[in-house]
């Protein structure tokens, strides 16, 4: 991300898989889309009303992932992990054309779509890239459960902390900056359950597409995937991840320090419903030049324009 300008892909992408919720076949395809598009989510199995836009106002089901809808019914579902590698790796527009529901889940992680996306290429705009920045410390909790964001003229950081009492999982915690540090072990770790809570699944009609090739299973004190771990932290990066993706649904990149508590969608949502509640919480920042600075403290590259 040294490039301060628009991008998007330089060609077409085409993936499919599973569902991992609904246990349906997926065809998605990414298409390239103009500065200051966004993006875009395309449902090409409905005849009509199917532009969905990921935007937190958007979101109408959090539960064990991110839905969004329109004015209409018409949902695209577990978009997280594309909208996190899209964050992460910097795609500011794209065009996505879906044939179902749900997002393919591929492989459980970013993976897939991080490689497609380095495979495809990526085009860069003259246009300037727009971040909102925070103005205002915004905090929500939820019993044992927070989320928070401060103001940063520096970074965008996300500290996150999981708490199970599975001896396997227990407690992890991991901060990452998205703009300057390595998130190959993020986009790689997998979405994770145990699997004493797969009926559980079952019964709330989740989890129909879900098996070992997409998801860690952890039985008691054993992990079921042949192969184990990724990285020692995989179940706390997958939920950066997550937040990452979910994050993104602000419609821009945040500059601002995020810290979570046992978090997930339902929590980045609030977050974000809070800090747009009040325009004083934030502003939206145009950068120019060509160089991302050490520091987003370097004003004489920043124009404000909300």
């Amino acid at each position: 991300m040294s490039i301060l300008t628009q991008k998007t892909i330089s060609k077409k992408i085409s993936l499919n898989g599973l569902g991992i919720h609904t246990g349906k076949k997926v065809n998605l395809n990414i298409y390239p889309a103009p500065p200051n598009s966004g993006i875009v989510f395309k449902r090409i199995d409905l005849k009509k009303n199917n532009i969905v836009y990921p935007n937190y106002n958007n979101v109408t089901d959090t539960t064990l992932c991110t839905t969004i809808s329109n004015d209409h019914g018409a949902k695209v579902s577990t978009i997280e992990h594309l909208m996190g590698a899209f964050y992460g790796f910097g795609i500011d527009n794209a065009i996505i054309e879906i044939d179902s529901q749900e997002v393919p889940i591929m492989d459980g992680s970013a993976k897939v779509f991080i490689e497609s996306i380095n495979k495809a290429g990526v085009k860069f705009s003259d246009t300037p890239i727009k971040i909102i920045k925070i103005n205002n410390s915004i905090s929500i909790k939820d019993g044992a459960k927070f989320i928070s964001v401060i103001k940063s003229n520096v970074t965008s950081d996300i500290e996150f902390e999981i708490k199970y009492e599975n001896k396997i999982i227990n407690t992890q915690i991991n901060k990452i900056n998205i703009f300057e540090d390595n998130l190959e072990n993020v986009f790689n770790s997998r979405t994770f359950c145990l699997y004493e809570d797969i009926e559980k699944l079952k019964k709330m009609n989740l989890g129909k597409g879900g098996s070992l090739d997409n998801a860690i299973v952890i039985d008691k004190d054993k992990i079921l995937n042949e192969n184990g771990l990724r990285n020692n932290l995989e179940f706390v990066n997958h939920k950066i991840l997550d937040c990452m993706g979910d994050l993104y649904l602000s419609g821009y990149k945040i500059i601002g320090s995020i810290k979570c508590s046992q978090g997930g969608h339902q929590l980045t949502n609030q977050l974000l419903r809070k800090i747009f509640s009040d325009k004083a919480n934030y502003s939206l920042i145009e950068i120019k030049g060509k160089q991302l600075p050490h520091t987003f403290a370097n004003y004489h590259n920043l124009k404000s324009i909300a």
